[in-house]
């Protein structure tokens, strides 16, 4: 996670490039300009009611006042999911342990969280049977076997667990008999289920960091890979082995295949893998793989539609910033952020650096649009979970980013940033450029914490969206927005009959008067994490749905019409009207 860069000094050897300069003046006139209520109303005011609504349990992670070794950082993810088929999203927060011995029978497991209906949430973990232990990383939700019951898979430093939904509140480790469990050596992190074959069956896509082996570690201050501003930190990821990224492929009969070399996903090697975000960033039809990558390029894997990807992050313009440097990323979120009709990057990064913008250019490129954007600015905080949500259903996506350092010492030796730090909530103006409103958008915005994982999701089901955080030996935090507005809008749970049966891969276009929207049912995403995986979508102070299109994984493409706004429909594959028949399948 280690990045030696001076954003200001990089910015004097440029000279301030034309487009640059006229980036920074934008964002002073956003910062500075920009109105940030309604009606004399803020249009966000959020507040942590995590305490209030029964999410209690800390997360356990390392060390609370030093970090000797990387694994005591990257912390786990949440994730969204409605695991009881009542309707109702529930929370999963992964956990994770310490390098010391713990107590017998205290070990930290990861919590599953009942929702209530009524605002609160029940802890049913041991009844859940979710028991495991373990340094916890990262979570993704999918319906492997399309049993019509979702299905968790959680990575850790170690062997990882694909929890089967038995369908009565219980669920059972099936890791082993479905080989997806792996060697017990390699430290998974980001993972997402995704029909990368379009054969109906969810496959799932596992990033590894770093081949990491306690005894042979270096020690804070043994190599100048950890140092870090002068003073002795944890070392990596630079200075350690790389670990390589495995592709799992469903074979329908509960069981996968390792088919990593087979679909060429070992022709990528070097990097430090985290957070996967499935996207067709190329409308072709086909899921690709974003990977974020820390003090590395990152990966996009685009499918080749014969069961291989080929990496081409460096040649669309993914790889890199603006200024053709490797970034040490964290977190990533997908969506059509200028309504073009195209999906866009965001990834965040380590501090004395940038967050970036990737615009989709819809020719196979995306274009870094950090500066213009207006995300300049925001340097000093160390960035992971993060998400593109409407929290104010204007129909423009929002961003809501979780920080915190890596390093405890930042405090003691006062390196310009701190261990703890805010969130940063990003309000999109409707023409491409976004406005922080952090300061006055409520104190779960403003509270400082050290986070990680974040999954966003309408966990009332009343269209506000709510964000769920995963900090650092703290309780989770659980953020609702109670501004309210007279915005209305629309949210789909797809149910896949020839597809996958999440409908996983589904691209959704809805049309509302104007406006064209576009996004796309995905597992994992964020930071190590899973979001409420129905779509949702802001229509502003639009109250009619022309007509909404679903182009499912199976190549079917048909429309939805008469759907009424304020309101979550299921979208049953082959129940639309048909656009076109499927194509073949090469």
């Amino acid at each position: 996670m280690t990045f030696h860069f001076s954003f200001l000094r990089l910015l004097s050897l440029l000279g301030l490039c034309a487009w640059r300069s006229f980036g920074l003046a934008a964002l002073a006139t956003q910062s500075a300009g920009h109105p940030q209520s309604t009606n004399g109303k803020p249009i966000a005011h959020f507040v942590d009611v995590a305490q209030k609504a029964g999410l209690s349990a800390p997360v356990i992670f390392g060390g609370e006042n030093t970090k000797k070794y990387i694994i005591e950082t990257t912390g786990t993810g949440v994730a969204i999911f409605d695991y009881d088929n009542d309707g109702w999203p529930d929370i999963f927060v992964v956990n994770g342990t310490t390098l010391d011995p713990l107590p017998s029978g205290k070990a930290p497991t990861s919590h599953l969280y009942r929702n209530n209906h009524d605002g609160t949430f029940t802890d049913v973990t041991a009844k859940a049977g979710l028991t495991h232990t373990g340094w916890g990383q990262g979570v993704c939700v999918g319906d492997y076997d399309n049993d019509g019951w979702e299905d968790l898979y959680v990575t850790y430093y170690g062997k990882n667990v694909l929890y089967h939904n038995n369908g009565d509140g219980t669920f059972t480790d099936v890791s082993e008999k479905a080989k997806v469990a792996g060697s017990g050596k390699a430290w998974g992190t980001g993972c997402a289920f995704v029909d990368y074959d379009r054969d109906g069956k969810l496959d799932l896509f596992v990033a590894n960091y770093v081949d990491f082996d306690l005894s042979t570690t270096p020690a804070p201050g043994e190599r100048p890979s950890c140092m870090w501003k002068g003073v002795a930190v944890m070392c990596g990821p630079r200075g350690l082995p790389w670990a390589k990224n495995i592709l799992y492929h469903n074979l329908g009969n509960g069981t996968f295949e390792d088919v990593t070399a087979k679909a060429r996903i070992d022709q990528t090697n070097g990097h430090y893998a985290f957070s996967v975000s499935t996207l067709d960033y190329d409308d072709a039809g086909w899921p690709d793989i974003y990977v974020a990558c820390d003090s590395t390029a990152s990966i996009l894997y685009h499918n080749n539609h014969d069961g291989t990807f080929t990496d081409v992050a460096v040649v669309s313009g993914a790889a890199f910033n603006d200024d053709g440097r490797e970034q040490a990323g964290m977190g990533s979120t997908v969506a059509d952020y200028d309504g073009d009709g195209k999906l866009d990057l965001f990834k965040t990064n380590f501090s004395d650096d940038t967050s970036t913008l990737y615009h989709n250019n819809g020719d196979g490129t995306f274009d870094d649009k950090t500066f213009p954007a207006g995300f300049g600015l925001n340097t000093q905080y160390l960035g992971w979970g993060v998400a593109f949500f409407d929290f104010d259903n204007d129909g423009w996506p929002d961003l809501l980013l979780a920080n915190g350092h890596v390093y405890p010492e930042v405090d003691s030796q006062h390196l310009g940033s701190n261990f703890k730090e805010p969130r940063i909530l990003y309000h999109n103006n409707g023409n491409g450029t976004f406005t922080d409103i952090s300061s006055s958008a409520g104190p779960a915005i403003t509270a400082v914490s050290s986070s990680r994982g974040l999954a966003v999701g309408d966990l009332w089901n009343d269209g506000r969206m709510s964000a769920v955080v995963s900090n650092m030996n703290a309780p989770p935090s659980l953020l609702v927005n109670d501004a309210r507005n007279a915005n209305h809008w629309i949210a789909f749970r797809t149910i896949g009959v020839k597809s996958n049966r999440d409908g996983i891969g589904a691209r959704i276009t809805v049309k509302a008067g104007a406006r064209t929207l576009v996004d796309e049912v995905r597992s994992g995403s964020s930071y190590i994490s899973n979001n409420d995986m129905r779509v949702h979508f802001g229509l502003g102070r639009a109250t009619k749905i022309d007509w909404v299109q679903v182009r499912w994984p199976s190549g079917l493409v048909e429309r939805f019409e008469n759907l009424s706004s304020d309101s979550i429909h299921a979208l049953r594959e082959g129940s639309g009207t048909l656009v076109n028949p499927p194509p073949a399948k090469p």
